[in-house]
């Protein structure tokens, strides 16, 4: 009887022991799911932390760009309105220039039909055929000046050696010696410079 009693008690105590050892393994697992999730908010918290911080540094850097965008728009509309200012305001100076130019030569010719009608009119009333002479000969010679003030010149050709860049030869003659060979031997139509270019060239006949 005492022996039942003692197993009884023994297999009571198993029990007991059992059930403290049942709980102590739940105290001590119960804590990881919370601890895990737990780590898990925090990591998703850091990770949307630094996605808003990525979030933020674009909209900056775009926002950035698109400043910067509208500063080179500016410039190149500014270059390109100061562009077309500047080749209006050189069209015009360009065609006042001519303007004047044309004004200024057909002010300089003005006088020598003055004395061309002059001399038309005299030649009616003499038959002197030394004065008429006279009179085409000062008007030649104002026409030469009023000429070279508006910086129209002479191509020369007296003795001088061919050039293309002055001369069209219009014949060539042959038989005129070593000494005549090259040289412009004869002017045809007068040549002219303006300004130093060539408005025409002078044709002559040159030695071969």
């Amino acid at each position: 009887m005492k022996e039942e009693k003692d197993n009884i008690k023994e297999a009571k105590q198993e029990a007991e022991a059992m059930e403290a050892t049942r709980e102590t393994e739940q105290a001590n697992e119960t804590p990881k799911p919370e601890t895990e999730e737990t780590c898990t908010n925090t990591a998703e918290g850091v990770e949307e932390e630094e996605a808003s911080n990525e979030t933020s540094g674009e909209k900056d850097e775009l926002t950035a760009a698109q400043e910067e965008i509208a500063q080179l728009k500016d410039k190149y509309l500014r270059s390109v309105a100061e562009f077309d200012n500047y080749r209006k305001r050189t069209l015009k100076e360009k065609a006042e220039l001519i303007l004047n130019g044309s004004e200024k030569a057909v002010q300089a010719i003005l006088p020598i039909i003055d004395d061309m009608e002059r001399a038309i009119a005299n030649a009616e009333k003499t038959d002197d055929v030394n004065v008429l002479r006279e009179g085409m000969q000062l008007i030649y010679q104002k026409t030469n000046k009023i000429m070279e003030s508006l910086g129209v010149k002479k191509i020369e050709t007296d003795n001088a050696d061919f050039d293309t860049n002055f001369h069209e030869a219009v014949a060539m003659v042959p038989g005129m010696g070593d000494d005549k060979k090259g040289k412009v031997l004869d002017c045809v139509q007068t040549g002219y410079t303006l300004n130093d270019k060539v408005i025409r060239h002078a044709k002559v006949a040159v030695g071969q």
